[in-house]
């Protein structure tokens, strides 16, 4: 089977004259309804290089058309001035949390042919959570212009055995890249490049997890077909990456466009058994709503299910009050799910109120302070049973995981030329 993935042209500033702790943001997906984080950023960045100017944190989504002729002619210049190419390369990371634990991953590119999000893909590259159309256009509109990409995109393996990632650890051969503390309590990063050799190796060590009979024994059946990276966190990014993808496809055709870089995307592959890698729920605000009115349809909506799926309990809370409700025989499997029906159905009758979807209890508590707001919270789902669960019965509802606080997503550090 043709590899879904290939060493690529990283480019790098030369840290040597730029700070990679100001260089270094967080993913753009994240601290959506707390502007005052990425004023933060701002100031900590100043005027110094940064990969800030060359994204559009979604707090700013509706300032979208003005800010994306900045941000792109950003890409040209730092391209020009600042960015390093370094070619056939993949990287090591070693990601320090903000709980001191250390998650590895390597940084590669991956084909967007092998990648499908759509409901019942069987190809290897897979969402494992429902992609929400109408995200994609406003990120496709970046992306269109843009010469160069910025990964945020997180890709999980399924590898119990810890053969592809973790023999490396403390052995590799290959030079430093970067090794730097990361901004507003990011953590630390340090990535260094693998050697040719330690990428033949990974190759190796990837092509047999996705082996017949690797298949077998970890789900039952050798001729499921075989799933290589679920997409952990940034699936509406690499959605509008293969959308930008197959719109060049479109206008070249299909033999011109199979050797276009943006036929690639730069991804993180992680372990999903590594013990750094917690899977938290993400927990859902409403605001411009009656919280007693919520409440009420809520208690109503879960009475009416008739299910067969495990009870299920969702807690609730608004200014300072404090609540639960139960679902005795709800019909989704997974709570997040339950809820978000009642959610879809709610805004679609109350066209005020909105939802936002949130990482972190304290973040829920904080927002829910605020008038006509109510948060909800619940028990998430053990990350064992992702792969399983995405091969047998297909994506999750959307926004059901995160993987790890908002702090501990993936910074922007790396960069790739989608541009010919």
């Amino acid at each position: 089977m043709k590899p879904c993935y290939t060493p690529a042209e990283i480019l790098l500033p030369d840290f040597k004259s730029v700070s990679p702790d100001r260089w270094a943001v967080v993913a753009c997906d994240q601290f959506t309804s707390e502007p005052e984080y990425w004023e933060a950023a701002e100031h900590y960045v100043s005027d110094a290089p940064s990969t800030l100017r060359m994204i559009l944190p979604e707090v700013y989504l509706s300032e979208a058309k003005s800010r994306i002729p900045a941000i792109n002619k950003t890409m040209k210049q730092y391209t020009k001035e600042i960015l390093v190419p370094h070619k056939d390369a993949m990287i090591l990371i070693e990601r320090i949390q903000s709980d001191g634990s250390v998650r590895r991953g390597i940084l590669l590119a991956v084909d967007l042919e092998a990648y499908d999000y759509r409901k019942g893909a069987s190809s290897l590259i897979r969402a494992t959570e429902a992609t929400v159309i109408e995200r994609i256009p406003p990120r496709v509109a970046i992306r269109r212009g843009a010469t160069i990409e910025l990964p945020h995109i997180m890709l999980l393996i399924d590898d119990p055995q810890k053969t592809v990632i973790e023999p490396l650890l403390g052995h590799t051969q290959g030079r430093v890249a970067y090794d730097t503390e990361l901004m507003l309590k990011g953590g630390h990063l340090k990535g260094t490049f693998l050697t040719h050799d330690e990428q033949k190796r990974v190759s190796q060590a990837l092509s047999e997890l996705i082996a017949p009979a690797q298949m077998e024994a970890r789900y039952g059946n050798a001729d499921l077909p075989p799933l290589l990276f679920a997409v952990g966190d940034g699936n509406h990014s690499l959605a509008s990456a293969k959308a930008v993808y197959e719109e060049i496809k479109e206008r070249l055709g299909p033999e011109k466009a199979s050797s276009h870089p943006a036929r690639f995307a730069l991804a993180e592959v992680v372990n999903i058994h590594d013990p750094a890698l917690k899977f938290e729920p993400i927990y859902r605000v409403m605001f411009g709503v009656n919280p007693k009115d919520v409440v009420t349809c809520l208690k109503s909506y879960l009475q009416r299910l008739n299910g067969n799926a495990a009870p299920q309990e969702i807690f609730y809370r608004h200014t300072s009050q404090t609540g639960a409700l139960r679902a005795e025989t709800p019909v989704r499997q997974l709570t997040v799910g339950t809820l978000q029906d009642f959610i879809d159905d709610y805004l679609a009758s109350h066209p005020d109120a909105e939802v936002d979807y949130i990482h972190g209890e304290e973040s829920v508590k904080a927002l829910t302070q605020k008038e006509n707001s109510i948060g909800f919270l619940f028990s998430g789902m053990a990350k064992n049973e992702l792969f399983r669960t995405v091969i047998f019965d297909g994506a999750l509802p959307r926004k059901t995981f995160s993987m790890g606080h908002a702090e501990d997503k993936r910074y922007y550090m790396e960069c790739r030329a989608i541009a010919e």
